[in-house]
């Protein structure tokens, strides 16, 4: 068996991605987090402080390392410099590296930098991307765009699965004409696990459906795996946004030439949306709300 490393392991991405590596009989998957929430399942557990692991990680042996966690180049060189150098290491990036000004699709190619609407964060991704590349070269980076899912604690499709429920009509920025990417969370576990077994030549990855949806699209489908209709209230574009919608005044796309050399089909957005909402049915204290009902009820209503 293989080992394998997940940093984090306790919310959405990281827990997701600990699970199903640790339900493939040729991985024993270690997590490292500070033990502040249930575990995964079938996993052992590191219980350390990221920010002091020294070369605590190095006795481990490690084989892989899935880096989900990391958001700055302190954490990247955090956990390399604490494992040493293992066989493979996969760092979850974002698509907020490329500026909003390039031309879209986004390529792999295209040269990153400062994003006006992800700011630091997008910035600080870069920086930890060009530290692993300069000490690991064939280490491999995935920039996703919206993921979503089971376990997804964000209040993104929730929010909309919450609206849905309580009969609420939903208020759409502008005419609900903004594209929206997303990936589904089991297809970026697929695509890590092909990473592993075929360690393709190209090391840098975009994923993403390959086709995006409107806003509108989105919340019908979202309200419809709920069982009900959607009333829209459109809202005068000049109100900020992201006070009553998840997501910011910002339409982008993904070239995922390269992910289909690895994944030929992406799991469909309705059928991902069935299965985040029968997740969210059974977890709605796990999600991390925010404070968009309030706002609505306060300006609109």
């Amino acid at each position: 068996m293989k080992k394998l490393l997940v940093t984090g392991g306790t919310v959405f991405v990281s827990k997701y991605v600990a699970e199903y590596f640790s339900n493939k009989n040729e991985y024993e998957v270690f997590v490292l987090n500070r033990n502040n929430h249930p575990q995964p399942a079938n996993t052992k557990l590191i219980n350390l402080d990221r920010k002091d692991l020294q070369d605590k990680l190095k006795k481990y042996n490690f084989d892989i390392v899935l880096d989900i966690t990391s958001y700055n180049k302190n954490d990247v060189q955090g956990i390399y410099e604490s494992v040493g150098d293992v066989p493979d290491y996969i760092f979850l990036s974002s698509s907020a590296v490329y500026p909003e000004t390039e031309e879209q699709p986004f390529m792999e190619n295209v040269k990153v930098g400062f994003n006006k609407f992800w700011k630091d964060y997008g910035m600080n991704k870069i920086e930890a991307e060009e530290y692993l590349r300069s000490v690991k070269p064939d280490s491999y980076i995935i920039r996703p765009p919206y993921l979503y899912g089971p376990e997804n604690n964000v209040y993104r499709e929730a929010f909309v699965f919450e609206c849905a429920e309580n009969n609420r009509p939903f208020y759409i920025p502008s005419n609900g004409d903004m594209k929206l990417q997303f990936f589904y969370i089991e297809d970026l576990c697929k695509i890590i696990e092909k990473i592993i077994k075929t360690h393709p030549e190209e090391k840098i990855f975009n994923v993403g459906n390959e086709e995006s949806v409107s806003i509108k699209e989105w919340v019908k489908l979202c309200y419809e795996v709920v069982g009900k209709d959607v009333i829209f209230k459109n809202v005068n574009e000049e109100i900020e946004q992201r006070n009553y919608f998840s997501f910011y005044n910002y339409e982008y796309k993904l070239d995922i030439t390269r992910q289909k050399s690895l994944l030929k089909e992406s799991t469909n957005l309705r059928e991902g949306l069935r299965e985040s909402y029968c997740w969210y049915k059974n977890n709605k204290d796990k999600v991390n709300r925010k404070a968009y009902l309030d706002f609505i009820n306060k300006n609109f209503e």
